[in-house]
This record gives structure tokens, sequence and C-alpha cells, in this order.
């Protein structure tokens, strides 16, 4: 019996070192190089908003992944965002934005003030405001996604968002 174990020997190791090669290798092509991204999804939109003429009103879903940034940006127009899941770290160049927590048919209440140079944590169920006179970027600098709702009402065929150089 220890004979016939001796004989199977190269054998069993060279199955052994495949299967740990074939888990490096599958491991390895399982990595994704790309960048991490935030997508935008428009649920809603209307161009017929009364008493806003020549203004389109949208609702969006943003998702940003772990790691990714949201550039130096305005809206040209007014927006609210509320945090749905994750936490997002935002700062403001120009302008200020109060953060609000709660419905706000109800009685929300006032978080916490970011002013132009600082940065402030969004987290799911932080809400705020912003014009377009407000200049900010965002980043995920956690390793879960960030779930966004965004209700922007901007001139007709302008972007969802402007950069700023």
């Amino acid at each position: 019996m220890a004979r016939s174990l001796r004989s199977h020997l190269p054998l069993l190791a060279a199955l052994a070192a495949a299967a740990v090669v074939g888990g490096l290798l599958f491991a390895a092509l399982g990595r994704s190089d790309e960048e991490p991204s935030v997508t935008r999804s428009a649920l809603a939109q209307t161009s017929r908003v009364q008493g806003a003429p020549n203004r389109e009103l949208i609702l969006s879903r943003v998702k940003v992944d772990p790691g990714a940034t949201l550039d130096l940006h305005h809206h040209l127009g007014s927006q609210v965002a509320r945090i749905q899941s994750g936490a997002l770290s935002y700062t403001v160049e120009r302008g200020a934005v109060v953060v609000r927590r709660g419905e706000s048919d109800r009685q929300s209440r006032v978080v916490r003030r970011i002013k132009a140079g600082q940065t402030g944590t969004l987290r799911a169920g932080d809400w705020i405001i912003e014009q377009p006179s407000d200049i900010h970027r965002a980043a995920n600098k956690t390793s879960k996604p960030i779930v966004i709702y965004l209700a922007t009402l901007l001139k007709s065929g302008a972007p969802a968002a402007t950069p700023v150089p």
C-alpha cells in the first residue's frame, strides 16, 4: 500500500501545483484594471414645467464607485441631492451648502453647513440644495458604492454638470 501511494505522489504533487497556479491565474484574470466610475441614470424628466419656461426637470440616480471622484463642477440650475446609501466626501470651493436630514415636508433638521474651502461627509439620509453659484467636487473614499438621487431644474439642453477649470 505504501509503495502504491509513493508511485502516485508525483501525480498528486502535479495536481496540487496545477490547482494553485490555476487559482492564481483566475485571481489575476478576474481583476479589473478599469478606473472607478460615476454613473448617472436619468430616471424621469419633463420639459413641460409650469412656471419655468425653457427648463427641464430631471430625476436622476447617480452611482459613485469606491475610489471614484467627481471633478470640480457646478450646475446651471438648482439641484436637490439626497444620499441614498454610502458616505460622500463633499468639498465646496465657492458658495456654501446646508446639509439637512429628514423628510422635507416634515421637520427636517440642519445637520451642518459646508462653506467655501471646507469638506464634509454626506451620509445616507442627508440632503442638500445646490445652486448654480455653488462650485464643488466630491469623492467616494470608502470601499462601498454610493447612491445619490437628484432632482435638477436646468435650462433646456444644459448639461447635467458643467466642469470648472
